[in-house]
Order: C-alpha cells, then sequence, then structure tokens
C-alpha cells in the first residue's frame, strides 16, 4: 500500500486500537513516538500518560472503525480522521467517538505523533 492510501493509515490506526484490546504497552511504543501528544476528554497526554491508561490491563473491549477520510498536509505527514463505536471492559454499550490522528513519517517508518479523540454529542 502507499501512503496515500487511506486504508495504509486506517490499517496502522487499528494496531493502535488492538494494543488497547489487549493491553499491549509495548506495541504501543512501536506506533506512538516519544514526543506522542494526545487530547480527549481528560485533557492533554504525553506517550507516558497515555500508557498508563494500559497500567490495570486493556482499556477497550472492542471497537469499530469506519468513515476514514486522508487528508496530506506534507510531503511526510497525513491526517486520519475517522469514527470509532468502542465498549469499555465492563461496559454494557458502545460510546461514538470522532477521531484525528497525524502521522508522520521520520526515518522511513510511520508514527502516529498525535491524537483528538471527540465524544460524539448525546
Amino acid at each position: 500500500m502507499e501512503p496515500d492510501d487511506v486504508q495504509f493509515f486506517f490499517a496502522l490506526e487499528e494496531q493502535v486500537w488492538q494494543a488497547q484490546v489487549t493491553g499491549d504497552v509495548a506495541a504501543e511504543r512501536e506506533l506512538l513516538p516519544p514526543d506522542f501528544l494526545g487530547m480527549d476528554t481528560d485533557g492533554v497526554n504525553d506517550l507516558e500518560r497515555h500508557l498508563a491508561q494500559l497500567a490495570d490491563g486493556p482499556i477497550t473491549a472492542d471497537f469499530a472503525l469506519s468513515g476514514a477520510r486522508l487528508l496530506r498536509v506534507g510531503q511526510d505527514a497525513v491526517l486520519l480522521s475517522y469514527r470509532a463505536d468502542a465498549r469499555a471492559p465492563r461496559e454494557q454499550a458502545a460510546e461514538t467517538f470522532f477521531i484525528t490522528s497525524l502521522w508522520q513519517r521520520r526515518e522511513d517508518r510511520w508514527w502516529n505523533t498525535f491524537s483528538q479523540d471527540t465524544p460524539a454529542a448525546r
């Protein structure tokens, strides 16, 4: 797959979600760089704060991603925006989020350097 292909980045994004299902910190470190920045309902998260969410195990029981759109913002950077329906462990219902992730190529590999998760209006 080519870096302009939405499916290429969608597959990378699914790996991030799968690491949250398995509680695999090492898998997340393979996709998120040391300078990762995340925005969610708890505010700003750096990499360590983001990974700390997995300290007690998986934070997602299951998920479905849809509606992916890709916007190239530079030679080595793209924004991937999509909808995520995700259910936390021990929860009955899934929550919906609209997510935008910045993927940047550094030293011939792609990193998820920024992610903003916006909960859907209830």
